[in-house]
């Protein structure tokens, strides 16, 4: 599409800074949001220090992505990642005031406030919508003195910064609830929920691949989708798998087959490490004749698997929304969660899915159902598209996203 198509439209002007357009639901929340103001006739760009256009998420929106601030670096030797990416995302707000020659009437930023002192420069007075996954300081552990050193001033940082945006969305009430916890110094602020949704019509498209070309074909196909982080504990799925087997006669074990399919970047130390970490796991547990590790996968492979699996593992603890389970829902597969966090939010237990305590008997417990009831994968499957249709519609976000832009402008 031509550059200037994301400008397109007599609406207002929303300019939207996004710390790195790599694989993972923030992003994809960014880019959904994004097309949903530019359907309401918004003028939209993107801004982000790293832009890789090769998905196919990413390239519905390469109309509007520009970039500025990549010369930075994302680490130090590994380290201080937190304060690169507030580095990045102060120069590339100074980039789009001073150097951009853009206007906007709107700023949207998220995941890293550190831009918004920054936006609050321009000479005519901007609004500034900020959209927080979690806080930031909730992803790290302090397991040194001078860990805790180095992360108390980006902590102040991040709650004061946070503090000066016109209006703060979050993306589930269980995030509400912390937001509320850890800034202590913002408890007059009630930021407002809005979860993210779904862009049906990129799940609606039909595949004709057999997964048979992705993963061996099984009977009994489950699937993980999440990135190679550690705090996802994709153990859990290996450990779950590992004690399926002992519920299991032994043609049953043979029919059954685990994909770990997550988001992979190479130049990120901990999806390399986390990942020859599982792979070895697996040799240990004596799983590895059924296990797939997926890495990088595309939108057209996720399709095919979710289409494919009897059920998904979505593992993480205390997740903050998770957008994997709307998917797998939408696409009629019922989804196995732990029982915290954002999956309360989106998985009615025993109608959509299972609600589990994150240990490896119960998530067998419940993969072991359909294993022993194939039809339940249908019952189930009913329930999670129907739900999301009915919560979760990229319709009901349009509207009130574009609502808040509305409501700023007045």
């Amino acid at each position: 599409m031509a550059a200037d198509e994301g400008r397109r439209g007599g609406g207002p002007a929303v300019l939207f800074l996004h710390p790195d357009l790599a694989s993972s639901g923030a992003e994809r929340l960014v880019l959904d949001a994004a097309l949903a103001l530019r359907s309401r006739g918004c003028r939209v760009q993107i801004w982000t220090p790293r832009f890789d256009p090769g998905a196919a998420s990413r390239r519905r929106c390469r109309w509007g992505v520009r970039t500025a601030g990549g010369w930075l670096p994302r680490s130090i030797l590994g380290r201080g990642c937190a304060l690169c990416a507030a580095l990045r995302m102060a120069w590339l707000a100074l980039h789009v005031l001073l150097l951009s020659g853009e206007s906007a009437d709107v700023f949207v930023c998220d995941q890293v406030s550190a831009c918004i002192p920054v936006l609050r420069l321009a000479r005519t007075r901007k609004k500034v919508l900020f959209y927080c996954h979690f806080p930031d300081q909730l992803l790290t552990k302090r397991e040194s003195f001078i860990k805790r050193i180095y992360r108390a001033p980006l902590d102040w940082l991040e709650e004061y910064t946070t503090g000066m945006a016109d209006c703060i969305l979050v993306n589930s009430c269980f995030t509400a609830s912390i937001f509320k916890e850890t800034f202590k110094s913002l408890s007059h602020v009630n930021p407002d929920v809005l979860y993210p949704s779904l862009n049906f019509n990129g799940f609606d498209t039909i595949i004709s691949a057999d997964v048979a070309n992705i993963v061996p074909k099984r009977r009994f196909l489950f699937l993980s989708i999440n990135r190679y982080e550690k705090k996802k504990n994709l153990v859990l799925a290996l450990e779950a798998l590992h004690d399926l087997r002992s519920r299991l006669d032994a043609k049953e074990w043979s029919e059954v087959h685990l994909v770990l399919a997550g988001g992979y970047d190479e130049a990120v130390q901990e999806n390399v490490e986390y990942y020859e970490e599982l792979k070895t796991l697996a040799a240990k547990l004596h799983v590895e004749e059924q296990i797939t590790f997926l890495r990088s996968f595309s939108d057209e492979q996720k399709i095919v698997l979710l289409s494919s699996c009897i059920c998904v593992l979505y593992t993480p603890s205390n997740e903050h929304f998770g957008i994997v389970p709307l998917e797998a829902m939408y696409m009629k597969c019922p989804v196995i969660a732990v029982n915290s966090g954002g999956p309360l939010e989106s998985i009615v237990n025993n109608v959509t899915g299972f609600l589990c305590e994150p240990c490896p008997n119960e998530f067998s417990a419940a993969m072991e159902k359909f294993v022993k009831d194939p039809a339940l994968k249908r019952i189930m499957g009913a329930a999670g598209r129907t739900r999301v249709l009915e919560k979760f519609s990229s319709e009901a976000f349009t509207e009130k996203l574009y609502q808040y832009i509305h409501n700023l402008m007045q």
